[in-house]
């Protein structure tokens, strides 16, 4: 019979030699494992933009004339018909043959200016009335399921632009009419032995507040010289530089989500007009890039962004396309392989490639049209060492 210290030398041996195959046998590789599951994907596009009042008015000195320093300040709430300033007249110059002619050029210039802009705004009128019959005329369809609200949004988006048209062409009426009044004014300069008829008033044309002091310190302005920036921040708007080959994929009426303004929610807009022309912009990395404006009206409650300013900085995101439920994956789970994309899952502690067919990629998450079902464990972020059949285990597997 084999002596005691045969036997014990042989189980040594036999246990060097399996925990010597054990040490050397592949190991699981850890891996990200996440399942397939049923949510919302979005692709969108991403732009910096900044806010801007829709309509402002440079107030100039409409006659050459002494302006004296002005007391306004940035931010300074203004009415429609208030006294912003007062021009003092040159004497050698206030109504000499030449400026009494300009004067009542300037008359017949404003006069023509009254009448274009009364009968724009009778043509936004028109249009507001037109627009808003339309949507009340679609509200009843859409309830009974007769259009798509794709087309009620599309009447509805109109009737917006039309009341803000309106409104532009009312303010456009008032600036004409404060401007003949400027210019007749003009021809009355000098005309009587009272000092108060030789000072220029100047009134603000809208309710609004001051976005710019241009003229502060005491002075000679010349004629056309800009004095007061006014603007009504309660019509702001939102201007995106995007890059041409985003915006041929934009159109009007898109959603729109902006971010990152300062305030705790997100704001929520739509695209309005996308211009014809591009320009040239330098990236900060010293790229040559080809843009364009787009221009974003907000739709969320004015008293969610009461805040905002004329040039406030915010994120834009356009969407370009959106789902609220489909099956999806992490964008990093989907390669490609031959002519297709697939994904490893997970069965069994091990990798198998799965061919899928996708759909559109998000900024997150991938669209699976065919070839996945939901709840299956899937790959987050597979790398080289990933191969079919290999062994894997969870992350999360080995931190416990």
């Amino acid at each position: 019979m084999p002596s005691t210290r045969l036997i014990a030398t042989s189980i040594a041996a036999a246990a060097a030699a399996g925990l010597l195959v054990w040490s050397f046998r592949p190991q699981p590789v850890p891996v990200d494992i996440v399942e397939a599951s049923i949510g919302p994907v979005t692709v969108s596009i991403r732009e910096l933009a900044r806010t801007r009042v829709q309509d402002q008015f440079d107030i100039s000195a409409p006659v050459a004339g002494f302006a004296p320093r002005l007391e306004w300040e940035a931010g300074d709430v203004v009415t429609a018909g208030q006294l912003l300033l007062e021009l003092r007249p040159l004497p050698s110059s206030v109504l000499d043959p030449r400026t009494r002619e300009g004067a009542e050029a300037e008359v017949a210039r404003a006069e023509a200016a009254v009448s274009a802009a009364e009968a724009a705004l009778e043509s936004a009128r028109s249009r507001a009335r037109l627009a808003e019959r339309e949507l009340e005329r679609l509200v009843p369809l859409f309830e009974r399921g007769t259009i798509s609200e794709s087309q009620l949004d599309r009447a509805r988006a109109e009737h917006t632009q039309t009341l803000a048209d309106l409104r532009s062409a009312e303010s456009n009426v008032g600036v004409a009419r404060q401007g003949l009044r400027y210019a007749r004014a003009a021809l009355l300069q000098g005309s009587g032995s009272d000092d108060s008829v030789d000072r220029f008033t100047i009134e603000s044309p809208i309710d609004g507040r001051i976005l710019a002091v241009l003229h502060e310190s005491a002075g000679v302005v010349q004629p056309g010289q800009p004095l007061l920036r006014i603007g009504d921040p309660a019509s702001l708007e939102v201007v995106a530089e995007v890059l041409t080959d985003d915006a041929v994929r934009m159109k009007p009426g898109m959603p729109v989500e902006l971010e990152r303004w300062g305030g705790d929610a997100t704001l929520f807009g739509q695209v309005r007009r996308i211009e014809p022309s591009a320009f040239t912009k330098v990236s900060a990395l010293g790229v040559e890039e080809q843009r364009t404006q787009v221009i974003i009206d907000l739709t969320s409650p004015r008293t969610q962004w009461s805040a905002l300013g004329h040039g406030y900085r915010m994120e834009a995101r356009f969407i370009v396309w959106r789902a609220p439920a489909t099956l999806k994956v992490p964008n990093g789970a989907v390669f490609r392989t031959g002519d297709g994309t697939a994904v490893f899952v997970v069965r069994d502690g091990r990798a198998r490639i799965r061919a899928v067919e996708t759909g559109r990629r998000g900024e997150r998450h991938t669209q699976v049209v065919s070839g996945l079902e939901a709840g299956q464990a899937v790959i987050a972020h597979p790398d080289n060492e990933i191969a079919d059949g290999a062994r894997v285990v969870a992350f999360q597997s080995i931190a416990r």
